[in-house]
């Protein structure tokens, strides 16, 4: 075992604050009193933009001559304590439900996060898909760029399909294996 694979230690936190716009962020934990490092680039290998503040995150983090970062994204869990916010829907739809929903591939058409919500489309499909910004939140994300590929899993809301939760395009892939690994 080399030095360098020595100093590389996986480490579970919550996301401190993380600015896209900046291109950074930080990652507090539990058995570390200092800050590490999560760079833009680090959480896009793992297939997300942006990540929600309070996120929990398990990450390989590596102690450099600036500081501990982290370098690779191994799993991002959604703020504690958060649900679903499923409006005119609430109360409806069990989380047995909910999970048993299947997942969609979709391009983020836009999203403002100011306004609070924005759209997508489903590859083979025509109409829109409402993305508000408390599911974002629940499921991890901080924002959503135009042209961004995520998946969904989507209802059939009184005005039309609505998010209920996204992933990063990278996680899909890995959540549907785990399923396909499970019902073989």
């Amino acid at each position: 075992m080399s030095e360098e694979d020595k100093a590389v230690q996986v480490l579970q936190g919550r996301v401190k604050w993380f600015d896209p716009a900046k291109g950074f962020g930080f990652i507090v934990s539990d058995t570390s009193n200092a800050d590490i490092l999560l760079h833009a680039n680090v959480l896009r290998n793992f297939g997300q933009s942006s990540i929600a503040d309070g996120a929990g995150i398990t990450v390989r983090i590596q102690a450099t001559a600036r500081g501990v970062q982290a370098v690779e994204v191994l799993a991002i869990d959604p703020p504690e304590g958060q649900v679903v916010p499923l409006g005119e829907l609430a109360g409806e739809l069990s989380a047995a439900d909910l999970s048993a929903l299947p997942l969609e591939p979709v391009r983020v058409k836009w999203f403002d996060k100011a306004k609070g919500f924005g759209f997508a489309n489903a590859f083979g499909r025509t109409e829109d898909i409402f993305i508000h910004i408390e599911v974002l939140r629940v499921s991890g994300f901080a924002d959503l760029m135009s042209g961004e590929a995520v998946a969904l899993k989507v209802i059939d809301g009184r005005r039309g399909r609505m998010a209920v939760q996204v992933l990063s395009w990278e996680r899909a892939i890995i959540a549907s294996a785990e399923e396909n690994a499970v019902t073989v």
